[in-house]
């Protein structure tokens, strides 16, 4: 009897602690299939954002970053009109100019077609340079301050994690939010367009050669550029479109490095006697060496302007998420390749002053 008593007391023990154990499995079933809306996952730099975050995509603000010099305010407007018209995000613009082109600036942005893009008017200040780029009292005029703009770019967005930097002279054709979601690797300060991977790789530039590495743009007779080991046929990568994490940029104050190089050049000349007038790549291919990651190449079709004829077919170039007219024929120039994609975007300056310098142009080059 006892022996019965003992074994049912036995079951009866067992059939408790199985029934808690079931409810406990199923309570955390039920925590599990539950999470919290964010997880445990980081949702910085991630390129197909969850769907449950879509709605707070639509309102997170995508800041563009783009200098608007006065002889060249033309471009910027149809590479800012192109790029509001292909998104429905909340693109910011931060426009970087000088004071002399604010007012005639101001004008345009009032045009229909702009009036509800949505910006911010930045000042530079080109003191900022003093002792940091030799200018050639000869050449004067062709000294373009705003070309280093993209040097401190946490200076005008201030708050943003990361950014898009694109040059004056882009037209883009798809959602620039594309871009924006380009993955960096950890450590990674930017993404740019690497010359020897792109679509448009190996391309002459006029009084410069082959200017698609490293040897192209810096002086390897120099011992400073040699104590770097860099090696000299490393493929230079395009610094008119990048993004960047401005986060990362801070931490390794990517402006100080680039202006010690800057300073350097001055003194010690290291940068290829051959360049082609990009003083603004040499010390941007230092700092980032082997240490940026990549864009899409679609997301920068370049050298549209390095010569008159057409370099790509039409097909490819209504393909192409972006067109870069970096070279000497701009698209507000008679002479430009695919000149009628840009005018498609351009907005008519309402001051006069861009269109009296556009048939100017057309003038010149028709003599």
């Amino acid at each position: 009897v006892n022996i019965s008593i003992l074994i049912v007391a036995v079951v009866i023990f067992l059939l408790v602690i199985h029934h808690n154990f079931l409810s406990l499995s199923d309570f955390l079933r039920r925590e599990l299939s539950d999470p919290s809306p964010l997880g445990l996952q980081p949702i910085d730099f991630i390129p197909a954002a969850p769907q449950r975050l879509a709605d707070e995509w639509n309102d997170k603000e995508i800041p563009v970053v783009i200098a608007a010099s006065d002889e060249r305010l033309g471009g910027a407007i149809a590479a800012m009109n192109s790029i509001y018209q292909n998104t429905r995000a909340n693109v910011v613009f931060h426009i970087v100019t000088l004071n002399d082109t604010v007012d005639h600036l101001r004008m345009w942005l009032r045009s229909p077609p702009l009036k509800n893009m949505r910006y911010r008017i930045l000042d530079f200040d080109p003191r900022v340079l003093e002792g940091k780029v030799q200018v050639d009292p000869q050449k004067a005029d062709t000294f373009k301050p705003l070309t280093f703009a993209r040097f401190y770019l946490p200076s005008f967005v201030p708050r943003a994690e990361k950014v898009i930097y694109v040059d004056d002279d882009v037209i883009v054709q798809d959602d620039i939010v594309e871009l924006y979601n380009t993955p960096l690797k950890p450590g990674h300060a930017a993404a740019f367009s690497d010359d020897c991977d792109s679509t448009s790789s190996k391309v002459a530039v006029r009084g410069a050669g082959n200017q698609y590495n490293y040897i192209g743009f810096l002086d390897y007779k120099k011992e400073t550029i040699r104590k770097l080991a860099m090696k000299a046929n490393t493929c230079s990568f395009n610094p008119g479109v990048f993004v960047a994490n401005l986060t990362e940029w801070k931490l390794q104050n990517i402006t100080k490095q680039l202006e010690k190089w800057m300073a350097l050049n001055v003194v010690e000349e290291l940068y290829s006697k051959t360049l082609a007038g990009s003083i603004t790549t040499p010390p941007l291919l230092i700092v980032f060496y082997k240490q940026h990651s990549s864009i899409d190449p679609m997301w920068n079709v370049r050298h549209l302007g390095s010569s008159a004829g057409k370099r790509y077919s039409p097909q490819f170039v209504e393909a192409a998420k972006l067109l870069h007219w970096n070279g000497h024929f701009k698209p507000w120039g008679r002479t430009a390749s695919y000149a009628e994609v840009w005018e498609k975007w351009y907005v008519p300056d309402p001051a006069g002053k861009f269109n009296l310098i556009r048939r100017h142009s057309e003038a010149y080059e028709a003599k």
